[in-house]
């Protein structure tokens, strides 16, 4: 190799080389910046977490109890649930005084219940868990402190016999209580039962899970947009719509956690009232 040949070697190595470290620390560059903006992303990114319901502190309250020990006297109520044992609700239920009942928003919600003070109370026994499905109403023709147990602002439950049994002796009648809101677990997703016509749909909202309770609700039809739908009474929301012959979908917001969770293609588009629609989400 002669001496231009030489030059031109170590030019062309030192070029090439500084290229390569260049190439190199560029890449290195890009990495760190694109790692950078990784973390920017994720750091500046919201988290999306399901709600969970958490207990309310307890308070002091009375509880009575009504029919009897088969919990007959509980199916219907106020609520709309109908049959308490199909609808998944069994006997470990309560009627709340107008106070808690919250114009029938209050539907569904869960409390634990533990006896207290009283003679009557059974030892051993923490708490039982109610549902609520009914209202318990005033009774104006008594004083509120002696048989007007429901009349406000007192705050009762009148429980489904079976379950004050699991409390108190029910020869008590009535016993102070301890009660505390909550979380419902439910098994499965969200269920609604059609009521109404081909121009007004009346749905029943039942087994609702975390708070137990709802405060808005929409339907969309496969050919519609979101439709309001107007709070009836206990439990139950209804559209004036004309939504027969398409699938339904139902978006409903939670009374307590506000939290709103979306039901997809719940009844399918022969779907018909008097029969019970099952989801596969529900609220924690």
């Amino acid at each position: 190799m002669n001496v231009s040949e030489k030059h031109a070697f170590r030019f062309s190595e030192s070029f090439f080389g500084r290229v390569a470290m260049s190439f190199s620390l560029n890449s290195w560059s890009l990495v760190f910046l694109l790692m950078t903006l990784t973390a920017l992303a994720i750091i500046g990114k919201p988290s999306v977490a399901a709600v969970v319901y958490r207990p309310s502190p307890w308070a002091l309250a009375h509880a009575t109890f009504y029919g009897d020990e088969t919990a007959s006297e509980t199916m219907g109520g106020a609520c709309g649930y109908a049959n308490l044992f199909s609808n998944g609700y069994g006997i470990d239920t309560a009627a709340l005084s107008t106070t808690l009942f919250n114009n029938g928003f209050a539907c569904g919600t869960c409390y634990q219940i533990k006896c207290v003070k009283s003679p009557w109370c059974y030892s051993g026994v923490q708490f039982t868990t109610v549902t609520a499905t009914n209202l318990c109403p005033p009774n104006w023709a008594k004083d509120t402190n002696n048989g007007g147990w429901c009349n406000p602002p007192r705050v009762h439950f009148d429980m489904s016999k079976p379950a004050f049994m699991k409390i108190a002796q029910w020869k008590a009648g009535i016993v102070p209580i301890m009660y505390r809101r909550v979380p419902c677990i439910r098994r499965g997703g969200l269920r609604f039962y059609f009521q109404g016509n081909g121009y007004w749909l009346l749905v029943y909202v039942m087994n609702v899970g975390g708070g137990g309770d709802i405060a808005k609700m929409w339907v969309k039809g496969s050919k519609t947009g979101w439709i309001s739908m107007s709070h009836n009474w206990g439990a139950s929301y209804q559209a004036f719509a004309t939504l027969t012959g398409q699938s339904l979908s139902f978006k409903i917001t939670s009374y307590t956690s506000k939290e709103t969770i979306i039901c997809w293609n719940v009844a399918p588009a022969n779907w018909n009232v008097g029969l019970t629609y099952k989801s596969n989400v529900n609220f924690h």
